[in-house]
């Protein structure tokens, strides 16, 4: 029996534009502990876990307080703030056009990834948090994806260990020949590029999807 074809995005920079949203909550985690945040620089470095950039701005035995107070404070100052990437709502209407599933994996912590999905009406079969580098493999293979679409180089590197088509887009902060050397399949300039190549790349493939034409 054929499986179904199931498609892993990213989140921020891939599907949608938190960058807006992300600096407005910087910019209010600092005002309320007094501390200051480069929040525009913050948002020019989005891929790794949060901790990572508030290991810049706190001492480590602050560090958890602060990302737990961060994550509270967000649904207020950068979901409605956060638009969706040109192209997202589309593909996912070409992973379900074909039978197949829309498996959200990021580095953001899951019900407020969640919250952005719902918010922009963005509905997918699974959403995975707190996920990078090799958690992203890890979650790439327990749901079956046979596609990862990123826009960060450790997105490429993740499919890549998966052994699953990598396919990368333009819309965050790295560009085509840091994408390529990090082990892209293909890069996009954007999502509306993606029903496109997923037409061309289902009817090459060697293997077979359920659900799929041809």
């Amino acid at each position: 029996m054929l499986a179904p074809l199931v498609v892993g995005f990213d989140l921020d920079l891939t599907l949608i534009d938190s960058r807006p949203g992300i600096a407005a909550t910087y910019r209010a985690l600092a005002a309320m502990t007094g501390v200051f945040i480069d929040a525009e620089a913050a948002v020019g470095r989005l891929g790794p876990p949060l901790e990572v950039e508030l290991a810049r701005w706190y001492p480590e035995d602050r560090i958890a307080a602060m990302a737990e107070l961060y994550r509270a404070i967000y649904p207020d100052h950068a979901v409605a703030g956060s638009p969706a990437l040109p192209g997202a709502a589309e593909a996912f209407a070409a992973v379900r056009g074909r039978g197949g599933r829309v498996i959200v994996i990021t580095g953001k912590y899951e019900p407020n990834a969640r919250l952005h999905l719902n918010h922009l009406g963005l509905a997918a079969h699974a959403i995975v948090g707190w996920a990078w580098a090799r958690t992203k493999t890890i979650a790439m293979r327990d749901h079956g994806a046979a596609v990862y679409v990123g826009d960060h180089p450790a997105d490429m590197a993740a499919a890549r260990a998966g052994g699953i088509a990598a396919v990368a887009v333009t819309t965050g902060s790295h560009g085509p020949d840091e994408l390529w050397a990090a082990g892209a399949d293909v890069v996009l300039a954007d999502l509306t590029e993606f029903p496109g190549w997923l037409e061309g790349h289902v009817r090459g493939a060697d293997v077979g999807w359920a659900g799929l034409d041809g």
